[in-house]
């Protein structure tokens, strides 16, 4: 008798903090920033919590991957007979999103907001304003130039795509020669993912704009040689890619672009499985790169770049809620044996494009000193 009532006590415990949560939910929902041109949903309030509306009147059950973190996203209620529409259980993350619907069992993008290159697949997106958003705001700033190119690679008998930011005022003086840095995305991304999730090039914008950095360029392309399923990412080889970007990319750029061609003002850095590129081919061409960055993408130890050549400054990070004491441990090790290390630890943030974003804005003011 007596489990039973702690039983009912909890159930009931648990229904009332439910309906407290819910009943504390401002409605001050706005249409996220990464919305279709004049689509109301999805929707995101002042404490982060986000509103779904779907049509889908033939539809027994829709449910939208986003949610709080083990509750397997968050199921959307039908009212009248089309609508199916639902809120987080919870606040989410400040920043940037992927998301997809899953409509009786199906795989969809929502209709109402852009689509993004991620988890190997174009997904949905939302962004939750954070508090810090201003350094990768659209600004009424001096603004670089994102672009398109198709380079030649023998390597992979095709022509590979990347896209290169120049900054402001790169078009005007044609004498000026500039450092590069090449930026590589995360597995399941694509050479777009800096530019469209990560706010790349507004982020240089601003920083430039404050005089916080010295201009440079930015490359990004795409880090998969060979096509790999969802989850089979330690099949993955990193050889093929540093042919395509050390020995095809680089000297393509720095053939069409005004780079300073030399190891001195060329750095390295990338995201998550971008940052394990990094790792590899800095390690295995040391002569090629003298910034290092890994951001979330693993650490560098004193044994590893014995006998190479040193770089000039190598730049760790990761999100408060991945592995920040390795990050630093790693940093602590490597000012020990005498290296030029950064870390960064971005508050309230995992493994997401806010803690990447943040990252970058760390990173670029140390770069080609």
């Amino acid at each position: 008798m007596q489990l039973k009532r702690a039983i009912i006590f909890s159930l009931v415990t648990l229904v009332g903090q439910a309906c407290l949560a819910q009943s504390d939910v401002r409605e001050d929902f706005k249409p996220s920033t990464f919305n279709q041109p004049g689509q109301p949903y999805p929707q995101v309030n002042s404490q982060g919590y986000v509103r779904f509306r779907i049509v889908a009147p033939y539809a027994d059950s829709v449910k939208v991957s986003l949610g709080l973190g083990g509750r397997g996203g968050t199921r959307l209620t039908k009212t009248g007979d089309s609508i199916w529409t639902g809120t987080t259980e919870g606040p989410m993350d400040e920043g940037f999103h992927y998301y997809h619907l899953n409509v009786d069992g199906g795989t969809f993008n929502d209709p109402g907001t852009l689509n993004f290159y991620g988890s190997t697949r174009w997904e949905s997106g939302v962004e939750i304003p954070a508090h810090d958003q201003d350094f990768y705001a659209l600004k009424n700033v001096p603004h670089g130039n994102v672009q398109q190119v198709l380079f030649p690679s023998k390597s992979t008998n095709t022509s590979r795509r990347a896209f290169v930011y120049t900054p402001p005022g790169y078009e005007k003086d044609k004498a000026k020669k500039y450092p590069v840095l090449y930026l590589q995305h995360g597995w399941g991304e694509d050479e777009t993912a800096w530019s469209n999730q990560g706010h790349a090039n507004l982020i240089m914008d601003n920083l430039i704009a404050e005089g916080k950095i010295k201009p440079f360029i930015i490359v990004m392309t795409y880090g998969m040689t060979n096509e790999l399923k969802w989850g089979h990412l330690k099949e993955f080889k990193v050889d093929s890619f540093q042919t395509v970007l050390v020995d095809e990319l680089i000297p393509y750029v720095d053939a069409n672009f005004r780079t300073l061609s030399d190891p001195a003002h060329r750095a390295m850095a990338g995201l998550s499985m971008g940052g394990f590129e990094t790792h590899s081919i800095t390690l295995n061409k040391p002569n090629v790169f003298s910034y290092y960055g890994l951001l979330s993408g693993g650490i560098y130890t004193p044994e590893e770049l014995t006998d190479k050549t040193k770089p000039k400054l190598i730049f760790i990070s990761c999100g408060s809620r991945e592995s920040p004491d390795r990050v630093k441990d790693a940093a602590s090790k490597l000012k020990d044996a005498g290296f030029n290390v950064v870390s960064y630890i971005s508050e309230n943030t995992a493994h997401e494009f806010q803690t990447w974003r943040r990252s970058l804005r760390e990173l670029a003011p140390l770069l080609f000193k």
